[in-house]
């Protein structure tokens, strides 16, 4: 293929008659002219030796004299298209049932955090095995202080690494993966490696802080804002009672809800309802069935919804109208976003007066950790939690069990039991 140029100057050193390689400071660079696409081909070879330099772009140009003969163009083909081919293909794993719904949201976050480090203008072509090695260093600069776990950044590499697999095979880089530099590995048995919960004290503040939350929002629902605050807060009102993730709880139906039957303790009103989490939106694939007390958000969110109706039913036909709406929803077919979910936290977070909100890792997802951790410490067998969250026993035991010193003073006098404020072996 006949070059644009093909006399080069005396500090250029020709690569096959025409390509050239050549200095620019102390590293070489290699240029080519792509006749079809008419445009020059330029690149950092990344070296400062010219054997090397040499080396590498005569692999370089037999790359892309193999491109141009399939018909295909080194332009198009930047990180921002890289990725977008990537998700199009887990989009259609979504649909053919192969992932869920959830996962597919969290690889796209994952690649959307990797975009902002790479930028979105690099071509594919270009990467280095070499050119992710500061990725976790640069992630965990967060603004404002915000704690970044080293679990969450080893989930986006893994994500990271299994796009640039996928792009290898399609021969669209030159790398199957970066070189990510080798973490250290997390003690979980330490108390501040493991989940940051809320306390007792803040949970509770918290369900306060949510009713006034709603209420205020509820006042005037012909506002989309104020809509889309209610529907969050009955969301996070939810997800406290059930432990749900995030992806299981906004694929919910009202249809995958049953109500059971009124009760009332210690003065307190609340209904049992039975929850169906369908295989399809489930993490593990699998459909679970749960328990749980309600004590207004269900109802609640119930009326909310059949109001924005503008219809008279009756309450034991409330629920059937709705059918297979989606329940947090302010158009019955999209749920509400992950942005508005942490935007509505942090706010109800300031107004329950959680302390160290700034250097503390609380997430919507706390919710799930309390949820699972109270049962756990309330001597619920972790086999029965497992299986009431859709996780395993050993996910429960290395991530959210929390032994508080309540429990560890349980646990020493166990085999005692006071009579007349003395300690007496049972």
């Amino acid at each position: 293929m006949p070059s644009k140029k093909i006399k080069f100057n005396e500090n250029e050193i020709a690569i096959f008659d025409d390509a050239v390689i050549y200095k620019r400071g102390d590293y070489w660079q290699f240029r080519i002219w792509l006749t079809k696409e008419r445009k020059y081909a330029r690149f950092s070879l990344k070296t400062r030796n010219r054997s090397t330099a040499e080396d590498k772009a005569k692999l370089h140009y037999h790359e892309l004299m193999a491109l141009q003969m399939q018909g295909k163009s080194y332009f198009s083909l930047t990180t921002k298209d890289g990725v977008a081919m990537y998700l199009e293909q887990r989009q259609k794993d979504v649909d053919a049932k192969l992932i869920v719904k959830g996962r597919y949201s969290t690889i796209s976050t994952h690649l959307e955090h990797w975009l902002e480090f790479i930028k979105r203008d690099t071509k594919l072509k270009e990467l280095e095995r070499t050119d992710c090695e500061d990725y976790f260093a640069e992630r965990t600069k967060t603004k404002k202080g915000l704690k970044i776990s080293q679990t969450t950044v080893e989930n986006e590499q893994s994500t990271i690494n299994a796009m640039m697999a996928w792009l290898y095979k399609r021969k669209e880089t030159y790398i199957d993966g970066f070189d990510f530099k080798k973490l250290p590995k997390i003690d979980r048995g330490k108390e501040e490696n493991r989940r940051d919960l809320f306390t007792d004290a803040e949970f509770k503040a918290i369900g306060v802080a949510l009713d006034g939350y709603i209420k205020e929002a509820e006042k005037d629902l012909t506002n989309a804002e104020n809509l889309v605050q209610a529907i969050t807060g009955y969301y996070l009102g939810f997800n406290s009672i059930t432990g749900l993730r995030r992806g299981e709880q906004l694929q919910l139906r009202w249809s995958d809800i049953e109500e059971m039957e009124h009760k009332e303790a210690r003065n307190k009103k609340f209904d049992l309802l039975k929850i169906t989490v369908r295989g399809e939106t489930s993490k593990v694939r699998k459909t679970r069935k749960v328990v749980v007390k309600d004590t207004g958000y269900f109802t609640g969110l119930l009326k909310l919804q059949i109001g924005r109706l503008d219809e008279q039913v009756k309450e034991k036909d409330m629920q059937k109208r709705l059918g297979d709406n989606l329940m947090f929803s302010v158009n019955d077919k999209n749920p509400i976003t992950a942005r508005a979910i942490g935007y509505h936290f942090n706010k109800i977070l300031k107004l329950a007066k959680v302390s160290s909100i700034e250097t503390r890792d609380l997430v919507p997802y706390s919710f799930r950790h309390y949820f699972i951790t109270q049962r756990v410490n309330s001597n619920l067998p972790p086999a029965a939690v497992a299986e009431m969250c859709g996780t395993s026993i050993t996910q429960i035991e290395k991530t959210y069990y929390h032994t508080t010193e309540e429990k560890m003073v349980s646990n020493a006098l166990a085999d005692y039991e006071y009579r007349d404020g003395l300690l007496i072996p049972k």
